[in-house]
């Protein structure tokens, strides 16, 4: 979207573009104006930080000056000869077509504004876990350690208060995270340079909300070279229905990690291209995901206690966490579940599980897919079929119309709305689906009758709220 500063440079540069072709008497006037506004919004935007997308606006409204003032500096006002301000008037017009569009299909992204009754905060925590080497480092000394951002419900914050911004800490670390990511998909950095830009709804430590009740959790796991930010709007939208969100980093398998010391650990994960070995390196990675994710739901005790600082002291019911990942981390979710008891509950957000050794287990899932057919994963369905059937608890898989693997993130709040890339052409259906689903499914296993604080009012037998949502297939469970 773009903001009011650029949307003023792209009208001056059109009428700009136009003024050659108006009858003399409004010829003056638009012209003057055009470049009196092209200047201002440019200034501005140069002070506010341009983005790469109204370069090309500036570059028609350059060629088309020349025509538009020519006939303001004679003595008669005399106009070009049309068959020479033709082609730069077409010229002008491209490029400010071009930038509007580069703008319209690259983003910055604006967040939905959760609809639950709780404002919502944030903080971030950095914890280690002394029990575990790090597997990815020759060092015998590195203890594994991850970066956890919770989303929480958070009293009003006073007007004015600064949100957080997305993908980082500071301006800098989002920077730091938006060229990773970009590096990782193999785009140029300026294809998302937009991202450091967007605030969201969150506010930096922001007291919780209430007066002491205690929060159902959910852990979530980011897709392969993905940051714990990256379903920020889904985070927030089950934070303001009174849920604590824990995204995590896992170094060097998300794309950039910025730790507290300074440090940026950049990914390692690749794929060789040969079946065999890549889904080894899956299974490895999934592994390694799947004892962050349970580290942290021990670590939530500390947290709850006051052990480690924070706002939610006292405001965590450790008892009742889900786990949740998207695309591989839903499969280290499948399998954190498996060898946790600890966890309540799992939703996979288009997740291929790869544990390799897959057994029962006692909780209830949620698997969000796409659309699969031949072209996209044959064995994706049979796999996860047999996942879900290991389960002892109803679980429940839905196949949502016209998504895409992205769709079950922020992707489609800054990428081109693509339907093979990122689902709907409406960039916040995708988030709508996913969220609402996730307090369905949430609201009947973690607080089964829906009687928790912010509860969305979700029956405790989800079927029939989900089936709104698209394609359900519910498995009974193997103790049903």
């Amino acid at each position: 979207m773009m903001n009011p500063w650029e949307w003023l440079l792209v009208l001056a540069a059109v009428a700009l573009v136009l003024a050659r072709w108006l009858p003399p008497r409004p010829r003056r006037p638009v012209t003057v104006g055009a470049v009196a506004v092209v200047a201002v919004a440019g200034a501005v935007l140069g002070v506010l930080g341009m983005r790469w997308q109204m370069v090309p606006v500036l570059a028609g409204a350059a060629v088309a000056l020349p025509f538009a003032l020519a006939p303001l500096l004679r003595q008669r006002t005399r106009r070009a000869p049309w068959w020479l301000a033709l082609p730069g008037s077409v010229t002008g017009l491209a490029l400010v077509a071009a930038g509007a569009a580069a703008a319209w299909a690259l983003p910055t992204p604006v967040f939905p504004e959760p609809t639950g009754r709780f404002a919502v905060g944030t903080s971030v925590l950095e914890l280690t876990d002394p029990a575990r080497p790090e597997t990815a480092t020759a060092a015998p000394e590195d203890r594994r350690t991850v970066v956890a951002q919770f989303w929480y419900p958070a009293r009003q914050s006073p007007p004015g208060s600064r949100r957080a911004p997305y993908l980082g800490r500071t301006e800098r670390e989002s920077r730091v995270v938006s060229g990773a990511l970009a590096e990782y998909a193999g785009l140029p950095g300026m294809l998302l340079d937009g991202l450091p830009r967007a605030r969201t709804h969150a506010v930096y430590d922001a007291a919780a909300a209430g007066d002491g009740e205690r929060f159902p959790v959910v852990l979530f796991s980011p897709g392969l070279g993905g940051v714990r930010a990256q379903n920020t709007a889904w985070a927030e939208e089950l934070a303001s229905h009174g849920y604590v969100v824990v995204g995590l980093d896992h170094p060097y398998d998300s794309a950039a990690v910025v730790l507290s010391d300074g440090r940026t650990v950049r990914t390692e994960v690749s794929a060789t291209g040969d079946a065999v070995e890549d889904e080894r390196r899956a299974a490895a990675w999934t592994a390694v995901r799947a004892a962050d994710l349970s580290f942290v739901r021990a670590r939530l005790e500390r947290v709850d206690g006051g052990a480690i600082a924070g706002p939610l002291a006292g405001r965590l019911d450790t008892g009742r966490v889900a786990v949740a990942g998207h695309s591989i981390g839903g499969g280290a979710a499948l399998q954190a579940a498996r060898q946790d008891p600890g966890f309540a509950a799992v939703i996979d957000l288009d997740g291929y599980p790869h544990d390799p050794g897959p057994q029962p287990f006692r909780q209830p899932v949620l698997a969000l897919t796409q659309a699969i057919g031949p072209d996209t994963d044959p064995d994706y369905l049979p796999a996860l079929t047999r996942v879900l059937a290991l389960s002892s608890a109803t679980s429940y898989r839905l196949t949502v119309p016209g998504a895409a693997h992205l769709t079950f993130t922020d992707a489609p709040l800054y990428l081109p709305p693509v339907p093979s890339l990122v689902g709907s052409p409406d960039r916040t259906e995708g988030l709508r689906i996913t969220a609402a689903a996730s307090l369905v499914f949430l609201d009947s296993t973690l607080r089964h009758h829906a009687d928790g604080p912010g509860s969305t009012g979700g029956p405790a037998d989800p079927a029939t709220a989900l089936s709104a949502y698209g394609t359900l297939v519910v498995h009974p469970g193997s103790g049903a």
